[in-house]
């Protein structure tokens, strides 16, 4: 805190540069920390961001330090698949899920840990079997995909740069949300069933319409 706020954030200005500083860099358990640090002017003069990891902690405690410093931004920076977990690829609802939690709690970006790896999950100097969003084999050259990947495609391909998070409600076991306007007009809705095929109504407010849900899946809808 007392670094950024008297000896980076002032060497940046110094130097003219547009970097910005993305304070605590770790898990939504450090909501506290992310108070104070933001607490104090120093800092306050050079960022108002944090940017958080999904280890630990519930994304609704992001809201603790909005509560406080209701102009704070929220950026999601860390969190990948585990390589030898046997549904390293088809674990795309659980990423849906993760990724709404985030972007329904105020978050401003989602970014992977890591792009590519190959198929130990090489180059990674941490402890832990972290895979890539692609993976690499070093030997073969076969690239496979993993369920993060084909959950991030159900965002990246529809929610455009400059989007709004929108307000949805309704409340299915099972079954998460979350809505958003994009800036040419158009709406997008990204909807992840954890459980059997069901159906459910989509409603706009001036229209509704019925949408079937196949098991275990993440559906992305747009309309006007």
């Amino acid at each position: 805190m007392q670094f950024v706020g008297e000896n980076l954030g002032p060497s940046i200005e110094k130097a003219g540069l547009k970097t910005k500083i993305w304070l605590i860099d770790h898990n939504y358990n450090l909501w506290g920390r992310a108070i104070c640090e933001l607490d104090d002017p120093n800092v306050q003069k050079y960022t108002k961001s944090i940017a958080w990891h999904g280890y630990l902690g519930k994304p609704e405690w992001m809201q603790k330090v909005l509560a406080v410093h209701p102009d704070a931004e929220m950026y999601w920076t860390e969190g990948g698949p585990d390589y030898t977990a046997p549904d390293y690829e088809t674990d795309w609802v659980k990423w849906s899920n993760t990724f709404t939690g985030v972007l329904r709690n105020y978050g401003r970006c989602i970014i992977a840990w890591n792009l590519v790896l190959d198929e130990v999950g090489k180059p990674n100097i941490g402890p832990f079997p972290c895979g890539g969003v692609v993976t690499v084999n070093s030997q073969t050259k076969k690239v496979t995909r993993s369920g993060q990947y084909w959950a991030f495609a159900h965002y990246s391909r529809t929610v455009r740069q400059g989007a709004t998070r929108i307000e949805s409600s309704g409340d299915i076991a099972g079954v998460t949300h979350v809505a958003f306007s994009n800036p040419d007009g158009g709406n997008v809705v990204v909807v992840t069933n954890s459980g059997e095929s069901r159906k459910i109504a989509l409603s706009d407010g001036a229209k509704s319409t019925v949408v079937e849900l196949p098991p275990k899946s993440v559906t992305t809808l747009t309309w006007r």
